[in-house]
């Protein structure tokens, strides 16, 4: 590199680190000539991004305007302003990875209503209004048709795949349940089959008085009389 006090092109790198930022590096050089230093810094080439319009005219691409886009369609709506900035960096991003110079502003727009729609369908719709400058009131309901559309069949989607799950978890639950449940022991299956071979006639006289007093036969009008020691009762 030319040295700029004696303008030689004679020098050498005595030192080299990155910048702060990580997005240079920084060269300290000596000419050979007048022994005089200079620093020079190594960048990326970056071309700039820009937006094709619908007129075929080109503009800077700009994150903030995708942010103040998203923020008018989104006002007065329960949206937090941390969601939008998340919404406008996934958006750069992905416009970063897939164009190098310039970008349809018909592939910004499907981007940002493609994020609006998972976060809030007001801001979907108003959003979609604008951008694809509906002309009556047959194409707005057209769009509403089929956002309503998608939305039953995602919900019933969502029904049938719980009921299948909770299905799946009653049979799981029944099987599991019946493999903890222990054999019955030897011991236990012939105390229960001789309690059912049991006779009604064993069963009575298992439960009568083992005195052999009958209360039922006893005279109720005769009294037993106390008697003294020795003699008989009577």
């Amino acid at each position: 590199m030319r040295c700029p006090f004696c303008k030689e092109d004679d020098d050498k790198v005595i030192d080299s680190r990155a910048s702060s930022d990580g997005f240079a590096i920084r060269r300290r050089r000596e000419c050979l000539a007048c022994s005089r230093r200079f620093t020079t810094y190594e960048r990326i080439e970056e071309s700039p991004l820009r937006v094709i319009k619908k007129d075929g005219g080109r503009e800077p691409f700009e994150r903030r305007k995708v942010l103040l886009g998203l923020i008018k369609a989104c006002e007065k709506r329960p949206i937090p302003i941390v969601t939008l900035e998340e919404i406008t960096e996934r958006i750069e991003n992905r416009v970063l990875e897939e164009y190098d110079s310039e970008v349809p502003v018909s592939y910004l727009g499907e981007l940002v209503m493609r994020e609006l729609k998972d976060v809030d369908q007001v801001a979907y719709v108003r959003f979609a209004s604008v951008y694809r400058e509906f002309k009556d009131i047959n194409e707005f309901m057209d769009e509403l048709k089929g956002m309503l559309s998608g939305g039953r069949h995602a919900g019933r989607s969502a029904k049938k795949g719980a009921k299948k799950g909770a299905r799946k978890g009653a049979r799981k639950g029944a099987k599991k349940g019946a493999k903890r449940s222990p054999p019955a022991s030897a011991a236990s299956r012939k105390k229960a089959e001789g309690e059912s071979s049991a006779t009604p006639a064993e069963e009575n006289s298992a439960g009568a008085d083992p005195a052999g007093a009958d209360p039922a036969g006893a005279d109720p009008g005769k009294r037993l009389e106390p008697t003294k020691k020795g003699e008989p009762r009577t």
